[in-house]
């Protein structure tokens, strides 16, 4: 192994420091993109009951944030429940691009070792024919042995910067493909979450306006509103009767 280091030249110090990158966020995407991490059956139906009896606490929230990604997601569905159908929906949707967002980490880093380690091997590859060109010119054709570690060179460095390449492209299109797959559910709950909501406080009874028949308060003011009235306009009936006479 440190022979094959050392016959790839310096370029391998950057191809070796990506692998070992693109390793530690692939150990870490699997740790964090499993199904009990992000959207697990227990938080999705402690949303629901939640959503269904209305009785929502503060520690509820929290608890159901802090348990996993689509815990998050509905926990704002929740918060948001007295809100009116396009408030709910809105809010939801921003904790969607965040969840996604979080979903998403470090993998626009695989992404970048699995494109531009390729190229350091094709630098490796043109440094290494660089290297036994000028030795051709100082010795000529008649050596071959000092023109193989330029040519060996080119050919280590090709190798190891496509193997990393290789490894680091699966997995980041396994791994988008797992976000994309997680995304689709966490909508599919989120869309459930906000009809149960609106179902519930759809049921919830309302009070009826109370009509002017069914206030006594109400009637007798105007009865005595109504005889004030034809008190004065019989004053003024009689004070122009006194006038003509």
């Amino acid at each position: 192994m440190i022979e094959f280091i050392r016959a790839g030249g310096w370029l391998m110090i950057p191809i070796i420091l990506s692998s070992v990158i693109a390793m530690a966020i692939i150990i870490e995407r699997f740790l964090s993109l499993r199904k009990g991490k992000v959207i697990p059956a227990s938080d999705i139906q402690r949303a629901r009951e939640l959503a269904a009896s209305g009785k929502v606490t503060d520690a509820h929230l929290a608890e159901l944030d802090n348990g996993s990604v689509v815990g998050s997601v509905l926990a704002t569905g929740l918060s948001n429940r007295s809100a009116p159908r396009h408030v709910l929906k809105e809010s939801v949707e921003e904790a969607g691009r965040h969840a996604v967002h979080k979903l998403e980490r470090y993998l626009n880093a695989l992404g970048t070792i699995a494109a531009i380690t390729p190229l350091m091997g094709l630098l490796g590859t043109v440094l290494g024919m660089i290297t036994a060109f000028s030795k051709i010119t100082q010795v000529g054709v008649g050596d071959p042995a000092s023109v193989a570690g330029g040519i060996s060179q080119a050919l280590f460095t090709t190798a190891a910067g496509i193997f990393v390449a290789i490894v680091a492209m699966i997995f980041h299109r396994y791994f988008k493909g797992k976000v994309d797959n997680y995304v689709i559910g966490m909508e599919q709950e989120a869309v459930k979450l906000i009809e149960l909501v609106n179902q519930n406080n759809a049921g919830t009874p309302r009070p009826a306006p109370r009509s002017a028949s069914a206030s006594p308060s109400a009637a007798s003011a105007a009865s005595k509103a109504s005889a004030a009235i034809a008190a004065a306009r019989k004053k003024q009936q009689a004070a122009a009767t006194g006038g003509r006479s």
